[in-house]
């Protein structure tokens, strides 16, 4: 038998040995980015409500998706629209405030589009009755009956109360102007969601020309307080003096017959609150947290102003009426209601919510 050399040995051995794999590097995967905001309603910011199983649906512009999982956000501000219904100008009033606040990236922030008929719907859209009892107060949609304005809030409130899509999202504002803010005082006082789990609801009511009054008693101005004369002293160093110069006492309801009746007043509920407990709606607005936004300067009968015989039993001007609510309530009912003047605003939303003052108020820690 012939001797194999150790060298031809190990060459043999070579040629049918397992070459070693050398595995390629891997990189690892880049940290998700979070989605950015959507501010500008130029850049899309729609997005759709369907009520129910559908078809019926309301728009509302929202700085984020209601239905894609962001656990970067901690709260919400719901910021409804005036008169005008203008929710795009309201939409980008609030992210400017959010801007302000450096609160874009941890805050959803939402417009709800209450449209009329004249706004030319899309299909299957909601629209919502402007006389009557009207979005402002609850009132249910001519064209989808079984269908409240306040119904629209409480959907959106559930939405942002869902832990699978908003798993740290433990606080909501629901904030208005002019209009907007008479939504704001009602539906914080009649909604059936505010004690959802998981979720810390607060009301910011800015500048609306009325309420509804727990009671029919109303403010009765002991001076000259007049909307034309009540810019100067509001303007000069005594500013304050004419617009919390009233008593309490009852109204004179041969002015104004109906000036208790929904939505000025408890009387003869209908919309989303008709059948209510009115003894329960007065202790919701006593328990729930309100900020009350009046302009120094709201204080003449422009944009909008309701100079109706209800509206003016409630005082001469909006500042007025804000400060003898605010008064009432927490005076002689025992509320804990907070009020803020913001100087040097009249009926001007974006001044009111883009002030320093506001900020922590629509965009609490």
């Amino acid at each position: 038998m012939p001797i194999v050399s150790t060298a031809a040995l190990a060459s043999v051995l070579a040629a049918f040995s397992v070459p070693t794999v050398v595995a390629p590097a891997v990189t690892p995967p880049a940290p998700a980015v979070a989605a950015a905001p959507c501010t500008l309603v130029a850049h899309h910011c729609e997005r759709w409500i369907t009520f129910g199983k559908g078809p019926a649906r309301s728009m509302v512009y929202a700085t984020y998706a209601l239905d894609v999982a962001n656990p970067n956000l901690t709260r919400a501000l719901i910021m409804v629209h005036g008169a005008g219904r203008n929710a795009d100008h309201y939409f980008e009033t609030s992210t400017a405030a959010g801007f302000l606040a450096g609160a874009l990236d941890n805050t959803m922030i939402i417009s709800p589009r209450f449209i009329a008929g004249q706004d030319k719907p899309s299909a299957n859209e909601v629209m919502w009755p402007e006389g009557g009892t009207s979005w402002r107060a609850g009132g249910f949609s001519p064209n989808n009956p079984t269908i409240s304005s306040f119904d629209f809030v409480d959907e959106l409130v559930k939405k942002l109360s869902d832990k699978k899509i908003f798993p740290k999202l433990t606080k909501i504002v629901i904030a208005g102007h002019s209009a907007g803010g008479q939504l704001a005082t009602r539906y914080g006082m009649v909604n059936k969601v505010h004690n959802t789990p998981g979720v810390e609801l607060s009301y910011v009511v800015a500048n609306p020309s009325s309420y509804a009054w727990p009671s029919a008693i109303r403010p009765l101005p002991t001076g000259h307080a007049n909307p034309v004369d009540a810019d100067k002293a509001a303007l000069g160093n005594d500013g304050e003096e004419v617009h919390s110069n009233f008593t309490f006492g009852a109204a004179d309801a041969a002015k104004a017959p109906n000036f208790n009746r929904w939505p000025a007043g408890l009387e003869n509920l209908a919309g989303y609150s008709a059948g209510m407990d009115t003894a329960q709606l007065v202790k919701q607005l006593v328990a729930r947290p309100v900020t009350y936004l009046l302009g120094q300067v709201d204080v003449l009968p422009l944009g909008g102003f309701d100079s109706s015989p209800n509206a003016m039993a409630q005082g001469p001007t909006r500042r007025a009426r804000g400060e003898a609510f605010f008064k009432y309530v927490n005076e002689k009912l025992g509320a804990k209601h907070q009020a803020i003047i913001v100087s040097e605003c009249g009926h001007n939303a974006r001044c009111v919510f883009t002030t320093d003052v506001v900020l922590p108020v629509i965009f609490p820690k």
